[in-house]
């Protein structure tokens, strides 16, 4: 914000002093830091001219938690639950980068059914947020029922987060080493029956907006990110796939067996918001997809890895081993101790690359935990989309990089 002119503020506006000798005046604007279109505790300041935005540069730090520090003080079991507060729209797959990890620090291998209830559980998360995303984005332009439709959809994803986890959005369901429960016995049946209708959800989206006029003519043309900027700027996700980039880590850098998945990657040449609201459409189907292929091959056998002194043992080998029911305590007291070295685990978020970087230090709390997040990075395109568009396109643009707060400030 230095290189922004100097203002004088006054109760509704922000008026910058023309320069010297000069005739034209712009104006600097704030939107936000609560303001029904920014998605989250975001302040903007925009200088414009007329209704011309000639600059944007985002003020963040409203929401931040330190949550990074925090995991600090905590045993490693004891992060998760701080991982879901990080992209609250996307908690399992918060958890499952940060599980994958340690995971990777332990050295340890997890059972194949765990991987694929995690693939499951991850592609039905990405639908959740997908779902907000399109329903807040719409409702921002002023189509309302889309968001109401998109809301009674992701109402069932959070329905079937409650049967399996206990928490409608913060679940903590993965952990270190596997799965924290057995999924419930009717749980594959209600998700089964969830995706058999959502193709057909996604149809009625699109029938209420792909051909509306004036969806088109807010969303075409608005917000060009060209593949070169949006490298640049560390732009990832469907952002970056609607900016002609063929890009995705479930295909490109396959991590909980998603190698064993056929799906494709949706990618758009248009480089402007319409495409990235077209390339997310697109995954929404793609997720579908890759459910109906977890539920046909879920494999048999154990959730948990075979780890004695990092995964919590079964209540019932504790009630009659009393080495089961030493280790449940002294993990549960102590923690568990990581082999120190460091290690950086990527995952494709509903945004982009979620990256959990853990330095251990051989005790059983992390010495570092950084997370990059996909949001951050994207924020930083704001002003290139924006640059000469008018004030009404930026809440469109706004919306098409579907940033969480959350994951921005930490």
């Amino acid at each position: 914000m230095a290189d922004l002119p100097q203002f004088v503020a006054t109760s509704t506006l922000l008026e910058p002093r023309p320069e010297e000798g000069s005739k034209d005046r712009t104006m600097v604007l704030n939107m936000g830091p609560q303001h029904p279109s920014t998605h989250g505790v975001l302040r903007l300041v925009i200088e414009i001219d007329g209704e011309t935005v000639l600059k944007v540069v985002p003020d963040i730090g409203y929401l931040h938690t330190g949550i990074e520090k925090t995991c600090e003080a905590k045993f490693y079991q004891q992060v998760v639950p701080m991982t879901d507060r990080i992209d609250y729209l996307s908690p399992m797959t918060n958890n499952l980068c940060y599980c994958l990890a340690v995971e990777k620090l332990l050295q340890i291998e997890i059972p194949e059914r765990a991987q694929w209830i995690r693939v499951l559980l991850n592609e039905l998360t990405r639908l959740n947020s997908h779902l907000v995303w399109l329903g807040t984005h719409a409702m921002d332009i002023g189509a309302l029922t889309v968001f109401l439709y998109c809301f009674r959809e992701r109402e069932e994803i959070l329905r079937i987060f409650e049967a399996v986890s206990g928490q409608r959005m913060m679940t903590s369901y993965f952990r270190v080493g596997g799965l924290a429960l057995e999924p419930p016995l009717d749980l594959f049946d209600r998700i089964q029956k969830f995706i058999r209708i959502m193709p057909e959800k996604i149809d009625e989206y699109q029938n209420l907006l792909t051909g509306n006029p004036i969806w088109m003519g807010r969303l075409k043309g608005v917000g060009h990110l060209s593949a070169e900027d949006a490298i640049a700027l560390g732009v990832t996700g469907p952002p970056l796939r609607a900016s002609g980039v063929d890009w995705d880590l479930r295909r490109d850098m396959p991590y909980s067996s998603y190698e064993k998945f056929q799906f494709k990657v949706p990618v758009s040449n248009d480089c402007d918001v319409w495409a990235r609201y077209i390339v997310r459409i697109e995954e929404m189907r793609e997720s579908v997809k890759i459910c109906q292929q977890a539920l046909d091959g879920m494999p048999e056998g154990a959730i948990k890895a075979d780890a004695p002194k990092v995964v919590l043992p079964d209540r019932e080998k504790m009630k009659s081993q009393m080495e089961a029911l030493i280790y449940h305590f002294k993990i549960v007291t102590e923690g568990f101790t990581v082999p120190a070295g460091q290690v950086y685990q990527a995952v494709e978020s509903p945004r982009g690359e979620m990256g959990y970087y853990v330095v251990s230090d051989g005790t059983a709390k992390p010495y570092r935990v950084h997370m990059r997040n996909p949001s951050f990075a994207t924020l930083q395109a704001l002003q290139k989309m924006c640059e000469g568009r008018l004030l009404a396109d930026v809440v469109a643009v706004i919306g098409s990089i579907d940033i969480v707060l959350g994951e921005i400030d930490r």
